[in-house]
C-alpha cells in the first residue's frame, strides 16, 4: 500500500469515529428546545399555565412549589421582597373572578383575581415573566381596601364573575398597529390625566373604565356627574387637575394580536386641591382620601381597537406617597 493510499485510511477512519460526535453535537433534542427558543416556545396556554403553578404555591405558602429560576425576583405593592414573604403567608383562599392575560412573544403573562387573606376579600394583580420554563419575574399589586371609597371592590368583581368579552378578541391583521404605537397610544391617556384634557387621547365612543371592580364612566347609579361621564367627556371635563403627576410609567405586556397594553404607574397627588373649576364652570369636589400626600400604584389593562382607547380595567391600591415600583431604573 501506497504512503497516499495508507494516509487516505487512517483519515476515513478517523472522520467516521467523529462524525456521531458531530451530529449528536447540533442535534436539539425536544427537552432542549425550549431551552434553545426560550419565550417563544410558552403559547397564551403555556403562559396561564404558569400563573396557576404559582397561584397553587401561592396559596400553599411554598414558593419551592413553583417553577422558578434561582435568581427570580418578587415584588409586592412596589417591595422589593423575599419569596414567601408578604402576601405568600396571609394568602387563604381566592373568589371567583380570574382574568389572564398574555404577551406570548415577550413570555409575560398578567393576572387579575379576587382572593381572601386570612378570610379578608382583597384583590390580585400579578405578572409574571416566563424565561426558559421558568418564572423569573413576579410582580404584584394586592388592594387592601381600608379606605372605605373601594372597599366593595373584591366584591364586585366576583359579581362580575367573568371580564369583559371585548379583551379576549382577536384585531384583524389589517387593523394591528406596533409596538411601539400601542404605548404611545396608552401613554397620550395619562398625559391626558396629567393635562386634563383629552383632546389628544384617542378614545373609542364606547370606551369604558373598571376600577377595583367598579365602573367608573357612563355609571350614573353612582350618583356621581364624573362618573356618569364617557371617557372623553371625563378627560375633556377638567376633572383630573388634582392629579399631580402620573410617573414610573412601565408598560411590560404588549399584545399585538388582541390589542392589549399592561403596565405599572403610579399616580400622585400632592393634596393641596379642595376644589377643581370644571370646564362647564361647576365646582367639583375633591373627595377627602385625595386632600392629602397620596399615591396609587395602578396595575392597568387597555384594549385598543382600531387605533383606539375601547376599554380600561384598573387594579390599584394604597402606597407611601412618593413610592417607587421595586423595578424602576
Amino acid at each position: 500500500m501506497s504512503g497516499r493510499a495508507a494516509f487516505r485510511r487512517v483519515m476515513n477512519g478517523w472522520l467516521s469515529s467523529l462524525l456521531p460526535i458531530l451530529i449528536a453535537s447540533t442535534v436539539v433534542r425536544p427537552a432542549d428546545r425550549a431551552q434553545v427558543t426560550g419565550s417563544a416556545s410558552c403559547d397564551r396556554a403555556c403562559l396561564d399555565g404558569f400563573v396557576d403553578q404559582y397561584l397553587a404555591a401561592l396559596l400553599a405558602h411554598d414558593p419551592a412549589r413553583a417553577p422558578l429560576a434561582s435568581h427570580a425576583k418578587f415584588t409586592e405593592n412596589g417591595q422589593v421582597l423575599k419569596l414567601g414573604d408578604a402576601l405568600w403567608g396571609t394568602i387563604s383562599g381566592f373568589g371567583r373572578y380570574k382574568f389572564y392575560f398574555e404577551d406570548p412573544e415577550d413570555g409575560q403573562v398578567g393576572f387579575f383575581g379576587t382572593i381572601r387573606e386570612n378570610d379578608v376579600p382583597a384583590i390580585l394583580a400579578a405578572r409574571l415573566k416566563v424565561v426558559n420554563r421558568q418564572i423569573t419575574e413576579i410582580e404584584t399589586v394586592v388592594p387592601r381596601f381600608d379606605n372605605t371609597d373601594d372597599k366593595n371592590g373584591p366584591e364586585e368583581l366576583d359579581a362580575l364573575s367573568k371580564p369583559n368579552a371585548v379583551y379576549f378578541e382577536a384585531v384583524p391583521v389589517a387593523e394591528r398597529v406596533s409596538r411601539q404605537k400601542m404605548i404611545a397610544i396608552v401613554n397620550s391617556y395619562f398625559d391626558g390625566l396629567e393635562k386634563a384634557t383629552g383632546k389628544d387621547v384617542p378614545f373609542d365612543p364606547k370606551c369604558d373604565r373598571l376600577n377595583n371592580g367598579e365602573l367608573t364612566t357612563n355609571n350614573p347609579s353612582e350618583h356621581s356627574a364624573i362618573l356618569a361621564m364617557g371617557c372623553a367627556e371625563q378627560f375633556n371635563s377638567g376633572f383630573s387637575k388634582f392629579m399631580t403627576r402620573i410617573r414610573d410609567r412601565r408598560f411590560m405586556l404588549i399584545d399585538q394580536e388582541r390589542g392589549l397594553v399592561f403596565g405599572v404607574v403610579f399616580f400622585d397627588h400632592a393634596g393641596r386641591l379642595k376644589t377643581v373649576t370644571l370646564t362647564n364652570g361647576t365646582i367639583f369636589q375633591v373627595p377627602p382620601v385625595y386632600r392629602k400626600p397620596t399615591t396609587l400604584m395602578v396595575a392597568e389593562l387597555f384594549k385598543i381597537k382600531n387605533g383606539k382607547i375601547l376599554r380600561i380595567d384598573a387594579i390599584e391600591g394604597w402606597v407611601t406617597y412618593g413610592e417607587r415600583s421595586g423595578w424602576s431604573q
